[in-house]
């Protein structure tokens, strides 16, 4: 029996690798002679460099940029997959909400800076092709600090460009006249592809500031302010087709930003990290797969990493088992769907002993399997 383990990870509890090595553990004590294949998965936002790095064996590279902060230094992790060529990179790990006290959250001085500062490394290391994870971001500045981190020309009204060491903030969008591109930037014979699951566009009642600037830090008189400089901001420079676009409010309008300036696509993060990670391959050579995710609710049909495994499956007629923390939906595309939460115990004691909980279940349904 070869069996396929392919969850996502457990939000606030274990990382998907985490995940997966539990439920081989059960798979293993129920069928020793079992040959078993961890493809821990990522949906492109927090933890998708490190998933997929343990899918693929990928290369990490740490190098020290801008924060969320101008005047702040991370140390942010990339990965260069096995083919030398594309990298993937998380919007998060350099410009990231979680990197800021909530008392340093305001959309008004954050950057998208050092993700440029990623995009450059990672073209310095070779990368013909970057896989950009945008979620759990900091900032509203629709991508002008990246533009501006890679060497794009940003000009002011005043018809002067901005200095490339002084990283652009959410507060400087009404000074900016343009971003011109397509001069030779390093960044220009790249491919850049998006995961991006979000659909607002970039200005409006659905757009970057109304929707993710309170989250991000902004009270009401800053979100109007802000949704209509990025309306400003993209009449000026003549991209109110980009603007409207599904995906131009995701991560503060840096989905704009990226569509606008640097000729990106944005991508469904499962469709993406599938791809990545061979995960066809991976089902077609599988006699079972075992996915897994922290709740399997209604949202889960919605572009979760759990129910897009369960499609692949389905289509190459593998059936496909689901572990989650709690299932509160019936969903029929899971073979079937084991809850932590229903073994004995409290969703306390379920959280703190999940690693011996799943591998309890995996070893309980794949002996049951082996019993059909």
């Amino acid at each position: 029996m070869h069996v396929l383990i392919a969850p996502d990870k457990f939000k606030g509890c274990l990382t998907a690798q985490e995940v997966a090595d539990a439920i081989a553990r059960g798979v293993r004590k129920a069928a020793p002679s079992a040959t078993v294949d961890l493809c821990p998965m990522a949906d492109g936002g927090d933890g998708t460099v490190a998933t997929l790095a343990a899918a693929t064996g990928a290369r990490l590279i740490t190098r020290r940029v801008t924060g969320p902060l101008p005047e702040m230094k991370v140390e942010a992790t990339f990965a260069i997959l096995p083919d030398n060529q594309t990298a993937v990179i998380e919007m998060a790990a350099a410009s990231g909400l979680a990197l800021l006290s909530p008392v340093d959250r305001n959309p008004l001085n954050t950057t998208t800076f050092g993700t440029g500062e990623l995009m450059l490394a990672a073209i310095r290391e070779g990368a013909k092709k970057i896989i950009l994870g945008i979620g759990g971001s900091a900032t509203l500045d629709a991508g002008i600090g990246a533009a501006q981190a890679c060497g794009f020309t940003v000009l002011t009204r005043d018809g002067e460009p901005v200095s490339p060491t002084e990283p652009l903030c959410g507060r400087d969008l009404p000074e900016v006249l343009m971003v011109k591109h397509g001069r030779g930037e390093f960044t220009q014979h790249t491919q850049i592809v998006v995961a991006c699951d979000v659909t607002n566009p970039l200005f409006g009642e659905q757009g970057a500031a109304r929707v993710f600037g309170p989250q991000k830090g902004a009270d009401p008189q800053t979100v109007a302010e802000m949704d209509q400089w990025l309306k400003s901001l993209a009449t000026r420079g003549g991209h109110l087709e980009a603007a409207n676009s599904p995906g131009a409010g995701a991560a503060g309008g840096f989905g704009f930003g990226l569509m606008a300036y640097f000729n990106a696509k944005l991508e469904r993060g499962f469709d993406l990290i599938a791809d990545a990670v061979n995960l066809k391959s991976r089902i077609a050579k599988a006699d079972l797969c075992i996915t897994g995710e922290g709740k399997v609710d209604s949202q889960t049909r919605h572009g979760k990493t759990a129910f897009g495994v369960a499609m692949l499956c389905k289509a190459a007629g593998v059936p496909c088992f689901a572990i989650a923390g709690v299932c509160e939906e019936l969903i029929p595309e899971f073979t079937k769907c084991v809850s932590l939460i229903d073994l004995p115990g409290s969703t306390e004691s379920a959280i703190e002993h999940a690693r011996e909980l799943l591998a309890q279940s995996a070893e309980e349904l794949l002996r049951v399997v082996r019993l059909e």
